[in-house]
């Protein structure tokens, strides 16, 4: 009996201790939760998007913060130095990911993917293979023709609408299914009719709709109450991988006999993952990680760029003399002819247009979600493992301490050179729409060149203007799979050729 008296006594100290060690944490302030549930329920009693919420609190509590959610807690950074000190500084510190909810663990392959693979091996391994073999400047070159037949039938697509429709388009519905398709030939290698582009679309849709946040991610106590949605997860899972290797079986059958299928490319994203080998001696990908693997590489590029686009047109259209600076240059670098990608490199001011579309409308309010690889300190705060890091980008890109008139689309703060901001957060951060450090997005070359070519493209063949006429362009925003326009815009387009 003493005995087990003693071991009773042995585990409530080592609660205790763990207990009182995590009390002694010193955590970013916030606000003040509930047991248990944390700030869960104060951001739904709240009634606004997560994002004016957050605001609120950042206003309150500062640059760096708790939010208390159910289970885990997230620290939230929304300062300039504070983040580059974190990615940049403390790059390999802050290059984790956190843990998993389990219906993202199917999807992901138990986190077999680039974004989503905690720092260590396999995310080395998956994400050299995807740079190097398949993003690097002269692997993108290899894909221009695609590119360009892409950018050509979006042309017809947006003359067909206006067409039929007195001279209406929708512009981010186009822009998204050009930029699909585009991505869709690089990663299987073969051009796909339109029917099978959007079988595609709708299966991954239906991913990120059944990956969209739940309360038993954060109170996973809640979990049993929640197996209807799994057993659903589990039936779009087996729907997206029974879809998907068709497509990459046809590849096989491509590489094995290439006459036998005469849409077949030379080189394609999947070819790299056929011939993958992992760091550390484990072997290839299997059929479900390369069902994971060529998702993210399709929805990691079209959306962001899609929503990119369509801002970016919704600010012309509000700046007719901006529009018809950037075509003046259009034409003064290329006359009659279509412009195409090499082009692009020698006009400073669609540039500018474009780094100033990045900073004041970013196609995310968040960067991925980082962990710390080891217990760590910021700002005299403790961040331990198990915390969400999130790093939200309005409080940067528009931070009147950073930038002159933040609200202004204004790109002749970085034409004429009066401001500067290094994307990639090397010398800084002051705006990050692909994240920075090692996690940096890898897509970033390919969404540069999709974006300046797309627009330029579509102001060298068009006039856009507001629709209705003399209205003013609505900016108002909503969360999707990115942060879209509330109203989709629709403009009214004139050809100019």
């Amino acid at each position: 009996m003493a005995s087990f008296f003693t071991l009773i006594a042995f585990f409530l100290s080592v609660f205790i201790f763990f207990l009182t060690k995590k009390k002694r944490l010193k955590l970013p302030p916030g606000p003040p939760g509930w047991p248990i549930v944390g700030n869960l329920f104060q951001i739904a009693r709240s009634k606004k998007p997560f994002f004016e919420y957050l605001e609120e609190q950042r206003l309150k509590y500062g640059p760096i913060l708790t939010l208390k959610m159910g289970s885990r807690n997230m620290i939230v950074l929304s300062d300039a130095g504070l983040i580059h000190e974190a990615l940049v500084k403390n790059g390999i510190i802050f290059s984790n990911r956190p843990v998993d909810n389990p219906t993202r663990r199917v999807f992901s392959c138990d986190k077999f993917s680039v974004n989503a693979a905690v720092y260590g091996p396999v995310w080395r391994s998956l994400r050299r293979n995807m740079v190097e073999n398949m993003l690097s400047s002269n692997r993108l070159k290899e894909f221009c023709g695609v590119r360009e037949k892409g950018m050509d039938d979006f042309i017809k697509r947006i003359r067909d609408e206006a067409e039929g429709n007195n001279g209406v388009v929708r512009v981010l519905r186009n822009a998204r299914f050009a930029f699909f398709w585009i991505l869709l030939t690089m990663c299987f290698g073969f051009e796909m009719e339109e029917e099978t582009v959007n079988k595609m679309d709708e299966i991954l849709k239906t991913v990120l709709i059944t990956l969209d946040p739940r309360i038993d991610d954060y109170l996973p106590i809640l979990a049993p109450f929640f197996s209807k949605q799994k057993k659903l997860a589990l039936e779009v899972r087996r729907k997206q991988v029974e879809f998907v290797v068709q497509l990459m079986n046809r590849r096989r059958r491509a590489l094995k006999n290439p006459e036998l299928d005469i849409a077949a490319t030379s080189f394609s994203y999947l070819d790299t993952l056929f011939e993958l080998k992992l760091d550390g001696g484990q072997g290839s990908p299997s059929e479900e990680e390369l069902v994971t693997l060529c998702s993210e590489f399709l929805n990691g590029g079209t959306d962001t760029t899609a929503t990119a686009v369509e801002w970016g047109i919704a600010e012309l259209i509000a700046n007719p003399e901006i529009q018809e600076k950037l075509f003046n240059e259009i034409k003064e670098t290329v006359g009659d002819r279509k412009v195409n990608e090499k082009d692009v490199e020698k006009m400073p001011y669609l540039q500018a247009v474009v780094k100033e579309l990045l900073r004041k409308n970013p196609p995310t309010f968040f960067a991925l979600t980082h962990a710390v690889t080891e217990p760590a300190k910021l700002a005299g705060y403790d961040i331990p493992t198990d915390a969400n890091v999130e790093f939200f980008l309005p409080a940067i890109g528009r931070d009147p301490k950073l930038w002159k008139n933040p609200e202004k689309f204004d790109p002749e703060r970085f034409f004429l050179g009066e401001e500067e901001a290094d994307i990639t957060g090397v010398k800084g951060v002051k705006m990050m729409p692909f994240g920075v450090g090692r996690r940096i997005c890898p897509g970033l070359g390919m969404a540069t060149i999709h974006i300046h070519l797309m627009l330029a493209r579509m102001v060298q063949e068009f006039q856009w203007s507001e629709y209705p006429l003399k209205s003013k362009v609505d900016f108002s925003w909503k969360l999707e799979f990115t942060i879209v326009m509330k109203n989709p815009l629709k403009a009214m387009i004139k050809s100019r050729v």
